[in-house]
């Protein structure tokens, strides 16, 4: 499949060459994606999806574009892309604007990052139904359960890119998801919603159907009851997956496009500590099995394992060629792959104990992040801690406050990320957090 896919678009920059344009990067790519959906006892959806496209870019004269067709007849492909290249003339030139230079694509590890699992290949309709069933299922076993739906989604995809100064590679990668979202009944008015989504690219390493819809109810029913109370000034810790959503805007910026547009509270601060010195985040594009895992990135430059914080001090920038060459800074990578943190010493439950009394976040309700200014408001969803374990559920209430103080207020971290993420964020604990809740004592 690769090398098919690598000739065509080797195929699809000779043509781009030959019709006017002095580069281009091609990227040819084919996938099949199958969901089936389950709702209280039926199947509700079936859906496959399968393409393959082109995707190119033109560098004609000083200007750029992009385009993408699904028709990959040589005959027709060249009418296409002579257009292209004559539409792409008319452009504003852009000096910033060019072709990855070969010398970013030095260095590319030659290692299997294994991404490819063959059972996924082999699924059966019949085990994809017997999943959402079992989901649906053991969601539902409680009397107050309203509703429940279920969901399996596996996917495929292989790719190839080719450029014409030099840059060849191919990608196949299988991944799949599978959930449960689950309604109940909370006195006369309430309708608490809770939902469990686990998803990878090898099925073995994910925890079974059964678990994962029953891991869904526990979580709804542990909202039962969920009330505001008074406002209040605590330790704050987040788990695992909220708190991943939490950190990952840090990520956003520290793009180099933000720095260049102004839209980061980051900027000027490479080299400074903008942390606790118990943060320290690194990326690693090189876990095998992991989601995030690539030996280029979307430029074609090769990747590297990178320190992103380091005991609380801003190490790096993310930084693609357009706006390197903006801010006359040489060109790092535009993205994260798999962000992994210095962990703890303990788990969830060890957490709760050593903190002793607080409010646990396990979900954000809305809200929003300004990442110019740093500012954040979120709504929460989660428990009282009291005497070192989780206590009354909560709902309703808000945290607000600025990433660069929040960040300085990090006194804790366990050792339990979600096993399956690219971000794998552990439970966090920040301390003197403001809550607002009801104004009363």
């Amino acid at each position: 499949m690769g090398e098919d896919l690598l000739e065509q678009a080797r195929r699809a920059v000779d043509i781009a060459l030959s019709v006017g344009a002095d580069d281009a990067v091609a990227a040819v790519s084919s996938g099949r994606a199958l969901e089936f959906r389950w709702r209280d006892g039926n199947l509700e959806k079936v859906q496959e999806d399968t393409s393959r496209g082109l995707g190119i870019s033109l560098y004609v004269d000083g200007r750029y574009s992009g385009h993408s067709t699904n028709d990959l007849d040589p005959a027709r492909l060249k009418a296409f892309l002579s257009d292209a290249v004559t539409l792409t003339r008319h452009l504003e030139p852009d000096p910033f604007r060019k072709i990855t230079d070969p010398a970013l694509y030095e260095g590319r590890r030659d290692v299997d990052l294994d991404l490819l699992d063959p059972v996924l290949r082999d699924l059966s309709r019949e085990q994809r139904i017997e999943w959402v069933e079992t989901l649906s299922e053991e969601a539902r076993q409680h009397e107050d359960v309203i509703s429940a739906s279920s969901g399996v989604m596996d996917s495929y995809g292989a790719s190839a890119r080719a450029s014409s100064n030099g840059f060849e590679g191919c990608r196949e990668a299988s991944s799949i998801w599978y959930g449960a979202e689950v309604t109940i009944a909370d006195g006369p008015t309430k309708r608490p919603e809770a939902w469990r989504w686990v998803g990878g690219t090898f099925l073995d390493e994910l925890p079974s159907p059964a678990e994962t819809g029953r891991e869904a109810l526990r979580r709804v029913l542990s909202r039962r009851g969920a009330q505001k109370i008074p406002s209040v000034q605590t330790n704050m810790v987040v788990d695992a997956e909220a708190a991943s959503s939490l950190l990952r805007r840090v990520l956003g910026a520290m793009t180099a496009g933000s720095i260049q547009q102004k839209r980061s509270f980051l900027a000027g601060k490479l080299g400074e500590r903008i942390a606790s010195p118990l943060l320290t985040m690194r990326d690693d594009p090189f876990r095998k099995r992991a989601l995030g895992s690539r030996l280029w990135d979307g430029e074609g430059i090769a990747t590297k394992e990178r320190a992103l914080i380091t005991q609380g001090v801003l190490d790096m920038f993310f930084v693609d060629t357009y706006y390197g060459r903006k801010l006359g800074w040489e060109p790092t990578t535009g993205s994260a792959t798999n962000v992994l943190f210095d962990y703890g010493d303990y788990d969830l439950d060890g957490v709760l104990n050593a903190v002793g009394e607080g409010i646990y976040v396990n979900s954000w309700l809305g809200g929003n992040a300004d990442m110019t200014t740093g500012d954040y408001s979120f709504g929460v969803r989660g428990h009282v801690i009291r005497d070192g374990v989780l206590a009354e559920p909560i709902s309703e209430m808000n945290v607000t406050g600025n990433y660069a103080d929040l960040l300085q207020r990090l006194t804790m971290l366990g050792n339990d990320p979600v096993p399956w993420a690219s971000f794998r964020c552990p439970t966090l604990v920040f301390e003197d957090i403001h809550f607002s809740g009801t104004t009363g004592a």
